[in-house]
């Protein structure tokens, strides 16, 4: 059977832009949708058009095809449920079954000093870990497929009538969205497949990382549907020893007694080493002294800023 000319089903032309077969198509859908007492199977081939060359990869092989028909072509082929959700407002998802699950990320969060972040240090993470059950393989015990969802997990339904319909697909409830229900399950584990146990880490902590930035570590997260996640590592940089990190910058609380404040030169503590400063010839505290290009070094040069403060006894 040759396959229909979906440009004439739509009755657009075939260099129409894809906006004038989308208009094309809702206004043919709505002409022959079966609860407007319209022709079910002109509906379906309306859909199926639409399905096609409403789409930029499958119009061009369907052209291809039509240039060549010694061409493949496996192009078409959305399922209804697929179109009703297309055209009514619902996202377009294949079968729950086919798409793989991806475990989620799991976040720690790790206390760092700014000369952590300045001097890269390496760091020893210990945190607790949801590992694969070995009992049972991760799987929790003798699985069955459920009954109500054939497995996909969820149920769709076709909700509203008239020109309101919408597919919507929820978590099975005899399931719990998972698609299989339990004959027998794992006495180590007792059905979640996983087990809690401690693990560590040793990473290099990035030179000028920022408070609430992240490192990922591939697979050392959980243990979820049936893989390992990630292991996000988020920093806290706190204030340690007078120090503070500022954006690029480094900043150092200096605190002076009354002897100091007569010195020509004072010192400061740096990552790299011991600086030497002059005392500027006005003490202003209100003004913190600069020392170009000696912040952090991520992202350009940053500067140090030294903050001048007076503290002393009577």
């Amino acid at each position: 059977m040759a396959q229909p000319n979906y440009y004439e089903v739509l009755g657009v032309s075939e260099t129409a832009t894809q906006d004038e077969i989308k208009k094309a198509y809702r206004k043919k859908a709505v002409e022959h949708h079966p609860d407007k007492g319209g022709d079910e199977n002109i509906f379906k081939e309306v859909a199926q058009a639409y399905d096609t060359i409403g789409d930029d990869n499958k119009r061009k092989q369907y052209d291809n095809q039509r240039n060549n028909p010694m061409a493949g072509f496996g192009g078409g082929g959305g399922s209804m449920e697929d179109l009703f959700a297309q055209f009514f407002g619902g996202g377009r998802g294949g079968n729950p079954q086919q798409q793989q699950r991806q475990a989620p990320d799991k976040v720690v969060d790790v206390n760092i000093s700014v000369l952590d972040s300045y001097k890269s240090t390496q760091k020893n993470i210990v945190y607790s870990r949801k590992h694969q059950c070995q009992d049972c393989s991760g799987s929790g015990g003798e699985r069955i497929q459920c009954g109500m969802c054939g497995g996909a997990g969820s149920i769709t339904q076709r909700v509203g009538t008239g020109m309101f319909v919408q597919m919507v697909r929820t978590a099975c409830n005899g399931c719990g969205g998972r698609g299989f229900t339990f004959k027998t399950t794992c006495h180590s584990c007792v059905g979640s497949g996983t087990k809690d146990m401690m693990d560590s880490i040793n990473v290099a902590i990035p030179h000028g990382i920022d408070n609430g930035q992240f490192i990922r570590a591939q697979g050392k997260g959980d243990f979820t549907n049936g893989s390992y996640g990630n292991l996000l590592i988020k920093f806290n940089v706190q204030p340690l020893e007078d120090f503070e990190k500022v954006n690029n910058d480094l900043i150092y609380n200096k605190f002076f007694n009354l002897d100091e404040l007569k010195s020509d030169s004072f010192e400061i503590p740096h990552p790299d080493g011991k600086l030497a400063i002059k005392m500027p010839d006005e003490f202003d505290t209100t003004k913190p002294l600069r020392l170009k290009s000696k912040g952090f070094k991520s992202n350009g040069l940053g500067d140090m800023y030294v903050r001048l403060n007076v503290r002393f006894k009577k």
